[in-house]
Formats: structure tokens, C-alpha cells, sequence
């Protein structure tokens, strides 16, 4: 009997010791993301290439993208659920990003899903900038957009379809990762 309580004491300081472990691990400060980066390529059959950049302000996340190889006019611009970009027409990267189970719609609508960045427009020459602050967007805690995947469409999302915004199949796609 001695032995069952001393092996159930030792267990229980060896156990104590593991959880004060992982509470001071936890209290450690993590240092805030301020910058990300997603290095758009395009899917198959589609030339759009480009960077998204996400640098926190104190008014949201600013939004900087340059893309090249579009067609004239908008594309659909979203973030989506999933960081994965290993399929040829990017159905792997999941549906938009919307932690909060919001409807879909534009960017300036405060009921909207976290990845909705509305349009971006390209010229007559295939070029697209678009720069904006966000004030959804987080690049940290449990509704960063880091590890997600930037998505450009090849039409112009309606902000009225529910859940995409019928902005059709996905001409390009980024996983955003964090930047210096």
C-alpha cells in the first residue's frame, strides 16, 4: 500500500511540474505579427502573379496588393479557409475565411466574412494595385489570416451570392505567411 501512495505522489508532483511548465511557457510573450506576405502564382491555364502584403496600423490591417497577368476588369479577391494551394485549380484552399459565420459581402460592410477584400481591378494591360486598411482583419490570435490563402478570381464577385459572390473559378492563389 505504501508503494501504490508514494508512485501516486511521485505522479502527482511529476504531473504538478509539467503543468507549471506549460503555464510559464504560456505566459512567455509571443511577439505581435506586424507584417505578412502572400506570393500570388496562378492556377492552371491562368499567367496572374503578384504579392499581398498585410501590415498591422492602429486602424486595421493595411492591404497592399500588385498583381500582373490579369484580364481587364475585376477580379474577386478573397481570403480563404485553408493554406493549401496543392491543387491545379486551388478548390484546396477551401471556401472564403469567416470565423465568424458572417454572410458574405463587401469589404466595407461590418457584417461580412474576414476574408472578404471585395474586387481588385486590372487594366488594359493586366496590371492591378489595390491598397486599403481593413478594420476586420487580424494577423493575430484565433482569427488570423496567417497560414490562409489569398484567392483572385477570374470574375467580378456580385457581393450578393451567398457564400462567394459568384466571382468564378480561381485564377491565382498565395498561402500568406508572416514577413519581416
Amino acid at each position: 500500500m505504501k508503494t501504490i501512495i508514494f508512485t501516486l505522489t511521485l505522479a502527482c508532483v511529476f504531473l504538478s511540474m509539467q503543468i507549471t511548465a506549460q503555464d510559464n511557457h504560456m505566459m512567455r510573450q509571443v511577439p505581435a505579427v506586424k507584417r505578412a506576405i502572400a506570393v500570388i502564382t496562378p492556377t492552371k491555364g491562368n499567367t496572374v502573379r503578384g504579392t499581398v502584403t498585410f501590415e498591422q496600423t492602429e486602424k486595421g490591417v493595411r492591404v497592399v496588393a500588385s498583381l500582373t497577368g490579369l484580364k481587364h476588369g475585376k477580379h474577386g479577391f478573397h481570403i480563404h479557409e485553408f493554406g493549401d494551394i496543392s491543387s491545379e485549380d486551388g478548390s484546396s484552399a477551401g471556401g472564403h475565411f469567416n470565423p465568424m459565420g458572417m454572410p458574405h459581402s463587401m469589404p466595407t460592410s461590418k457584417k461580412r466574412h474576414a476574408g472578404d477584400m471585395g474586387n481588385i481591378e486590372a487594366d488594359e494591360n493586366g496590371n492591378a494595385h489595390l491598397d486599403y486598411i481593413d478594420p476586420i482583419m487580424k494577423l493575430d490570435g484565433d482569427h488570423s489570416i496567417i497560414g490562409h490563402a489569398v484567392i483572385v478570381h477570374e470574375k467580378e464577385d456580385d457581393f450578393k451570392t451567398q457564400p462567394t459572390g459568384n466571382a468564378g473559378p480561381r485564377a491565382g492563389y498565395g498561402v500568406i505567411g508572416i514577413a519581416k
